[in-house]
């Protein structure tokens, strides 16, 4: 198992499925996980099964108030934070011509201004300790596009490009960005899918099935390890072969 005994972690949409795997991997190797999301109720009941080294903090990433103090609360209670996982995303799907503008700005304010503001924030402490993994989770979408989520397809490809460059400009201070692009992962969404729409789904994964979310989680794990020191601004693509790009 990988050791990040030691290390600090926020995650953001920590409430989500893919979130609660991430904050459940990370801590079971010793990382202390500040766990973000705008629900009390499912933040304090991730904090119980997780027990010791888990803070919550409830945070609304579309106010700037909350997301500018986001960091600063972190840093109240460690030194800092050494693995930040980018994960929060929201979906306001509608055909472009029919997009109201408040669709297109909640989505890439959610799921791209926020990876922005909150990377600009965890980056200083990172430069000073010489060591920091910011982890984006993307979409396969943010590359192959989709009908009815052009505002949803471009934060996620905005995730990727922004990671490209903003690897290069920390490389040399020991800190590594890098994205994770799921596909199709049982969750809750999915679940809500009528059996024609899984059939069709699963007719395009050569792997013949949804991924889980501890897929990501053990992605995540990997990127946040002394083991992935020399890998950044890269996307790893986690979709059973979907997509090969």
């Amino acid at each position: 198992m990988l050791n990040l005994l030691g290390k600090t972690a926020l995650i953001t949409g920590a409430t989500g499925g893919i979130g609660r795997a991430i904050v459940r991997a990370l801590n079971r190797t010793g990382v202390k996980v500040f766990i973000t999301g705008t629900d009390s109720n499912r933040l304090n009941n991730l904090a119980q099964e997780i027990g010791g080294n888990c803070t919550t903090i409830k945070c609304d990433l579309k106010i700037i108030e909350d997301l500018n103090s986001l960091t600063k609360m972190c840093e109240e209670h460690s030194d800092g934070i050494d693995i930040l996982v980018n994960n929060a995303g929201i979906t306001q799907d509608n055909l472009l011509v029919r997009m109201k503008d408040h669709e297109w700005e909640n989505v890439i304010d959610i799921n791209l201004t926020s990876n922005f503001k909150l990377s600009k924030s965890c980056l200083r402490n990172m430069m000073k300790k010489r060591f920091g993994r910011i982890i984006n989770i993307s979409s396969i979408v943010g590359v192959t596009g989709n009908p009815g989520q052009s505002n949803y397809s471009a934060s996620k490809a905005g995730i990727v490009a922004m990671a490209k460059s903003l690897a290069q400009e920390v490389a040399s201070r020991g800190i590594t960005v890098n994205n994770i692009a799921p596909g199709f992962i049982s969750t809750a969404m999915t679940d809500a899918l009528t059996e024609k729409q899984r059939e069709s789904i699963l007719a395009s994964i050569p792997a013949g099935r949804f991924g889980v979310v501890e897929d990501i989680a053990s992605c995540v794990l990997f990127l946040a390890s002394d083991e992935a020191s020399y890998i950044t601004g890269q996307t790893l693509h986690i979709n059973g072969g979907m997509a090969m790009i």
